[in-house]
């Protein structure tokens, strides 16, 4: 008799499938530098310890769980469960909810249960949520006189210690790998006109009351930021709207006699080129023809004497880059233009907020109305 896997997958690729990565956005690259992370983490935390407490052979110098923590920190550093308040403070109150249970339950096969049960509790009212954090508590609860003969202090050293200088050293590394620790998600658009209206973005796609009604329809509990997912799902309708619209790229968009100023001319030169052209901000460049920010009307009211010292930054991308890429920074409010530069910084070209638009109406222009009305050929309204 032959079985077959539910999802329709042959028993060979069923079994492939359990070695995938099983995170998203998971590579070899990540994967390699999650484990020298956690190799330098680890090492310095114990070597640390050493220096700190000395030779005592009834205090560890590094707590087992310390190790799990350093998988979430170095592997996926993004999540929330990763953060340094959730690390130092689940793993430290953990242990507190640890020592608590065993002063009043002096059986360790009855204790154990409520240890681990209480720490998920504090934790989660504290949202420090740290699954390392049971085995904290759960190791504090079967510590022995080892755990007994410290009391109070085991939480904080060697538990609380250990966190901190592990954190200490994630921060460190994560910087010098160039990614972003602690994790900020993307900030939550508003509308830079200070009006009641919605700023561009949300006024159509998805809204937040999506996002909670489709979390509460799955039943589950995922471990994302919601702004982490929001930005997640904004960028799935930017690359399904790039993809239906085909290989378009800036090159093709972007107009070429490109208005510009020096960084050495003066504002009155600024002044008049942004109201001869009739437009909204010119990109400013030095003497060899680097791209160094942009100005507008709004920064030249407030010069005397130079152009360098009011620039704004400019939006940039490259001649290759997708045209609708650019479609959150042309609709987010703060960039009327994007610049084209090559890879030396010098301009290429030019996008405005006018150009992509007459792309987005030629291409509006090419659905029959049937299309438009069912909705599966509007892209760039899932663009939001």
């Amino acid at each position: 008799m032959t079985t077959h896997d539910p999802d329709g997958l042959s028993p060979k690729a069923t079994l492939a499938r359990l070695f995938n990565p099983i995170l998203a956005g998971a590579t070899l690259k990540e994967r390699l530098i999650a484990c020298l992370g956690a190799l330098i983490g680890i090492a310095v935390t114990g070597l640390v310890c050493g220096v700190l407490l000395g030779p005592d052979p009834h205090l560890p110098l590094i707590v087992a769980p310390i190790g799990a923590s350093a998988v979430l920190l170095f592997a996926v550093p993004a999540s929330p469960l990763a953060q340094p308040w959730s690390i130092i403070g689940g793993n430290t109150i953990s242990a507190l909810c640890g020592l608590l249970v065993a002063r009043y339950v002096h059986e360790p096969v009855l204790a154990i249960g409520p240890g681990v049960s209480l720490a998920i509790l504090v934790m989660s009212l504290l949202r420090c949520l740290h699954p390392p954090g049971g085995a904290v508590a759960l190791m504090t609860v079967l510590g022995g006189p080892a755990v007994a003969g410290w009391g109070l202090l085991f939480p904080f050293v060697p538990v609380g210690l250990n966190s901190v200088i592990l954190v200490t050293i994630g921060i460190a590394t994560h910087r010098l790998s160039r990614r972003a620790y602690p994790h900020k998600a993307a900030p939550v658009a508003a509308n830079l006109h200070q009006t009641r209206d919605l700023p561009p973005q949300w006024r159509t796609g998805f809204t937040e009351a999506d996002i909670e009604a489709a979390l509460a329809a799955m039943h589950e509990t995922f471990d994302i930021d919601r702004d982490d997912l929001r930005q997640l799902l904004m960028q799935v309708e930017l690359q399904s709207a790039i993809r239906r619209q085909g290989p378009l790229t800036c090159a093709e968009v972007m107009s070429r006699d490109v208005v510009r100023v020096e960084e050495s001319d003066r504002p009155e030169t600024a002044r008049a080129l942004l109201l001869r052209h009739n437009v909204r901000t010119l990109p400013v460049t030095d003497s060899e023809g680097r791209l160094r920010g942009t100005v507008g009307l709004r920064e030249l009211a407030e010069a005397r004497e130079a152009i360098a010292p009011i620039l704004s930054a400019a939006a940039t991308a490259f001649a290759e880059d997708p045209a609708f890429s650019l479609l959150p920074r042309l609709t987010d409010g703060r960039a009327h233009a994007v610049v084209i530069v090559d890879r030396d910084g010098r301009i290429e070209g030019l996008i405005s907020q006018t150009d992509l638009l007459s792309v987005l109406s030629r291409s509006l222009g090419g659905a029959s109305a049937d299309d438009l009305m069912a909705g599966d050929k509007r892209p760039m309204l899932a663009a939001g």
